[in-house]
C-alpha cells in the first residue's frame, strides 16, 4: 500500500523531516487532479469499524479487504511535530487505485527535501516566523 499524506507537518512527523530512515530521505510534493482526489475519496473505506457506517464488523472487514482505498484520520501536527486535537486524513492506495494514481491523477511531482530541511533548521533555531513562511500552502478540500 502507498499512502497519500496531504498534511505537510504530519508527513514531516512521519518522515522525521527526511532524516528518519534511509528509505524516507526524500520529501516529494505530489499534485493530483481534483477529479482524481474526489474519486479516491469516493472509493475509500474507513480504516476502523464504525457502527454508524457498517451493519457489522464482518461487513466492514470485507469492505476494507475489497477496497483499493483505505482512509484513516490521525492527529495533525504543529511545527514542532506535537499532536494537535484536529485530525488529518491519510489515504492508503493499493492495486488499481495505485495504477490510476500513477498513470492518470498525478499532474506534478516536486522534490521539496531541501525546503523541508530548511524549515526544520529554522524550527531548531526557534525562528518560527521564518519557518512558517516556508511551509507549503495547504487548502481545505471542497467538493
Amino acid at each position: 500500500m502507498t499512502w497519500i499524506k496531504p498534511s505537510f507537518l504530519w508527513m514531516m512527523y512521519r518522515a522525521g523531516w527526511g532524516t528518519k530512515d534511509s528509505g524516507q530521505e526524500r520529501i516529494l510534493a505530489i499534485d493530483i487532479t481534483h477529479e482524481g482526489f474526489r474519486e479516491i475519496l469516493q472509493q475509500g473505506v474507513i480504516s476502523h469499524y464504525d457502527p454508524d457506517l457498517f451493519y457489522s464488523q464482518e461487513e466492514w472487514k470485507k469492505e476494507v479487504q475489497q477496497s483499493d482505498v483505505v482512509i484513516q484520520w490521525d492527529p495533525e501536527r504543529d511545527i514542532h511535530l506535537n499532536k494537535l486535537e484536529q485530525r488529518t486524513i491519510q489515504i492508503g492506495l493499493r492495486n488499481q487505485a495505485v495504477e490510476r494514481y500513477v498513470n492518470k491523477w498525478i499532474i506534478n511531482i516536486e522534490d521539496i527535501t531541501n525546503r523541508a530541511h530548511q524549515i526544520h533548521e529554522l524550527v531548531k533555531m526557534n525562528k518560527l516566523d521564518m519557518a512558517y513562511n516556508l511551509l507549503p500552502e495547504e487548502t481545505i478540500y471542497l467538493e
